[in-house]
């Protein structure tokens, strides 16, 4: 059975045949695209699995272009990797907001990318780990973890894959205050090279679309969040 299809967008025709060597070795099948205009070109024209997407690219750069296949209905739901030798804080965020679900910084390890490629395609399937419930109801909210889906006072609630997880992360432990690093080892494992800013950003998203549900995340000045217990 053929693997995922994984569109690899990277002006550096080295560093393409690069990331398409080690994913073909894995059993992938690759497209690559040189620029930002090519890659949405094929983005809407075939179906992809996932896209690896460099951020300095000629012409449409690479936000832009994570801009354009988030803001397509046909193309939005396709989980993108950032692949980018910008690692200042402010790309990290923006690539994020943008809904990226991942990033690696060059000089990068394969092994490394491979792994990331993995874990991003393995969530797109929403199992849930073994042991996990698969629906965990409180306050107006029912989450439910199989078929990653979110409803908040009957309406559902449309969240990238990091919104999801940290909202069930702090919703399965009501009351537990959790910092912010503690946030992201859940999310992305503890090597994660990932900023305090980034994590505000994907509560404010949350809080944004739980609506009337979005007082359920409180702040703890200092320390980080916590959803509130359904007796406050």
């Amino acid at each position: 059975m053929p693997k995922e299809r994984i569109l690899v967008v990277e002006d550096e025709e080295d560093i393409l045949e690069l990331v398409r060597y080690n994913l073909v070795k894995e059993g992938y099948q690759v497209t690559g695209a040189l620029t930002g205009e090519d890659a949405l070109k094929k983005a809407r024209a075939e179906v992809f699995d996932m896209i690896i997407l460099d951020l300095m690219l000629p012409g449409i750069d690479g936000l832009d272009v994570a801009r354009k296949v988030k803001g397509d209905q046909k193309t939005a739901p396709v989980p993108i990797l950032m692949l980018t030798a910008k690692g200042e804080e402010a790309d990290i965020v923006t690539g994020l907001e943008l809904g990226a679900d991942d990033y690696v910084t060059k000089p990068f390890s394969p092994r490394v990318l491979i792994a990331r490629v993995r874990s991003i395609l393995r969530r797109k399937t929403g199992k849930p780990d073994e042991g996990q419930i698969s629906i965990h109801r409180i306050h107006n909210l029912e989450i439910d973890l199989g078929r990653r889906t979110v409803t908040a006072s009957g309406q559902v609630v449309d969240l990238t894959y990091t919104e999801f997880q940290v909202l069930y992360i702090l919703a399965r432990r009501p009351g537990w205050v959790f910092t912010r690093s503690q946030i992201v080892d859940a999310v992305r494992g503890d090597d994660y090279p990932v900023t305090d800013r980034s994590v505000d950003v994907q509560i404010v998203g949350l809080r944004k679309k739980l609506g009337e549900c979005s007082n359920y995340i409180e702040t703890v000045r200092g320390v980080g969040y916590r959803f509130k217990e359904e007796n406050e």
